[in-house]
């Protein structure tokens, strides 16, 4: 399950009518692998935040919980496949968002406005972000999870510390000069504390309150 290069393929739920292949449809060995993680993904979007089995995902993709173990060892490796999936899209884009953006700080806010944008198109997966779909499952999976927001965050601190050395910060038309005391790793922890808060919503809401919403507004009062 590869991240996809252009941003708004990246950005697409996973296929529904994917979850739906007929039990005499072969698939090689890869190909199945993926299905079975776009399964989990299009099961983590019902809104009621059931406890995802083997025997569930077995049933709805048609075939035995042992055909399961034949491509992942455990339940936990599968989330792993889908956390793995995850942090290569999202770092993917954060990198073409760097390459195309100069200014610190709307470098910021355009990967704070993607990993929003990325959770309203994938519910699922928000679900796996906010490790709410992880509870009860091997401990890895949560620790993996935080290392990836470390360096989302790290990331953050990155353009926000190239707005602070930068004179151009300061001289983009519809931006406010910095102030003199601005610190990137306050802002960056800030942002990001602002980003998984809207997950949490966006989950907690049955995936009704977008996380974009009024995102433009409130973030320009958390960056300048």
């Amino acid at each position: 399950m590869q991240p996809i290069d252009k941003p708004d393929e990246a950005l697409a739920e996973p296929d529904p009518a994917a979850a739906a292949v007929p039990r005499a449809q072969r698939l090689k060995p890869g190909e199945r692998r993926v299905h079975i993680l776009q399964t989990l993904a299009a099961m983590l979007e019902a809104p009621k935040s059931e406890k995802i089995t083997t025997a569930a995902l077995a049933s709805l993709l048609g075939v035995s919980e042992a055909a399961l173990y034949r491509h992942f060892a455990s339940k936990a490796q599968m989330f792993e496949g889908l956390i793995e999936f995850i942090e290569q899209t999202i770092f993917g884009l954060i990198n073409q968002i760097v390459d195309k953006e100069n200014n610190g700080v709307l470098q910021a806010r355009a990967i704070a406005l993607m990993l929003l944008n990325f959770s309203a198109k994938n519910p699922g997966m928000t679900r796996v972000l906010t490790c709410e779909a992880l509870v009860g499952e091997h401990e890895r999976l949560t620790t993996r999870v935080n290392q990836m927001l470390e360096r989302v965050e790290a990331s953050l601190k990155q353009c926000l510390r190239l707005a602070a050395v930068s004179v151009d910060s300061s001289a983009h038309e519809t931006l406010a000069p910095l102030p003199a005391d601005y610190d990137p790793a306050v802002r960056a922890s800030l942002l990001l504390s602002y980003v998984i808060g809207r997950w949490h919503r966006f989950v907690r809401s049955g995936f009704v309150r977008m996380p974009a919403d009024d995102a433009d507004s409130q973030l320009r009062v958390i960056l300048q």
